[in-house]
């Protein structure tokens, strides 16, 4: 039987068909096809099989036909993602998830960086479709008008009907975050509001007040940054921390929107001569890469930007496979406060002749 099949291999070398592989290991094109397309009922065809299936499609160099799977079934296997920009942080993260899933399923991806524009934000779906895309991913990005293709947003909190949005639990990620700091004897906090071209920053400020009013911690309009800068670059922080110390020093701690901006907070609390945790607790959001070996290593709220980018592309795999069934409207994922060494109790340091001077 071994001959037979070496046989059905031609080896002239034109490349191998799914009929011929079939062939070769004499099952039907039906079964191999669902095993090399890792197809949901591929885990009812044993475990031999398939590694058979693999190991003969790695041999002969086997490629799908991706002009006649368009033609039979009128996808592309390739979608849009819209984000931001494309920097090292929380966008790394979320799209090492979904380059990996999109991979593993066989499918390419178009990126594009819209940079807070809403003319950007509202052509790029249309310069996409032009491009036969079969579905777009909306990172921290609003779609704003209906598109006709399957849409997941992650942390996007679109109000268009028929879109899955993958967001975090806001509510106790500031739970987490506040209660760290009154614990530490932290009462007077300041706090930097996301810019307006951020999907999360209305839903983190609302949390952010009801669990303060809850806690007990004032949120004073004095000690409120409201950035305004659309940037992912530790400038986010930087120069407004710096303004508000030159206006002030009665604060303990700073909640920061993002890590970036939290380095850049970090940054300019040292510039001005104080030290932070010493004289002022920093806490930061997403635990980008970078949080765990900035010194001081960075206290922050943990979003699984990894996960929610693999769920995010595993979900729209699914919607453009399967468009008549039905998706959920939102899926939440749960946060995690992770404690370094930019947070320290309020009396842990004598009060520094900074403090005192003001």
């Amino acid at each position: 039987m071994t001959g037979k099949k070496k046989n059905n291999v031609p080896d002239n070398g034109k490349p191998v068909t799914l009929k011929i592989l079939a062939e070769y290991l004499d099952l039907s094109p039906a079964t191999v096809s669902i095993v090399l397309n890792n197809s949901p009922v591929a885990k009812s065809i044993s475990v031999p099989t398939r590694q058979r299936v693999l190991a003969a499609a790695a041999k002969f160099e086997y490629r799908p036909n991706l002009h006649a799977r368009m033609l039979r079934t009128r996808l592309t296997s390739t979608v849009g993602v819209i984000v931001p920009e494309v920097s090292e942080g929380y966008f790394t993260g979320v799209m090492l998830g979904v380059e990996q899933y999109l991979l593993q399923e066989g499918f390419l991806y178009f990126t594009v960086s819209h940079l807070g524009r809403p003319d950007l934000i509202d052509e790029y779906p249309e310069l996409l479709m032009n491009r036969a895309v079969d579905g777009f991913l909306m990172v921290n990005s609003e779609l704003r008008n209906k598109v006709n293709l399957p849409v997941v947003g992650i942390s996007s909190h679109s109000k268009v009907p028929g879109v899955s949005n993958l967001v975090l639990d806001h509510n106790r990620a500031a739970k987490m975050a506040l209660r760290h700091l009154y614990d530490l004897g932290h009462r007077r906090i300041a706090f930097m509001k996301g810019s307006r071209f951020v999907p999360d920053s209305a839903v983190r400020w609302d949390a952010i007040n009801n669990i303060a009013a809850e806690i007990g911690i004032a949120v004073r309009p004095e000690l409120c940054i409201h950035l305004e800068k659309n940037s992912w670059s530790p400038e986010l922080g930087y120069p407004p921390v710096r303004e508000l110390l030159a206006r002030t020093r009665d604060f303990t701690a700073v909640f920061c929107f993002n890590d970036t901006a939290a380095i850049g907070a970090i940054r300019a609390i040292e510039d001005v001569g104080l030290s932070c945790p010493k004289d002022i607790s920093v806490i930061g959001f997403d635990d980008i890469v970078v949080a765990e070996y900035y010194n001081p290593r960075l206290t922050t709220v943990r979003q699984p930007l990894h996960k929610m980018g693999t769920a995010a592309a595993q979900l729209l795999v699914r919607r453009i496979q399967a468009p008549e069934e039905s998706y959920p409207e939102e899926v939440v994922f749960e946060p995690e406060l992770v404690v370094r060494e930019s947070t320290a109790g309020v009396h842990m340091f004598p009060v520094s002749k900074h403090r005192r001077s003001r």
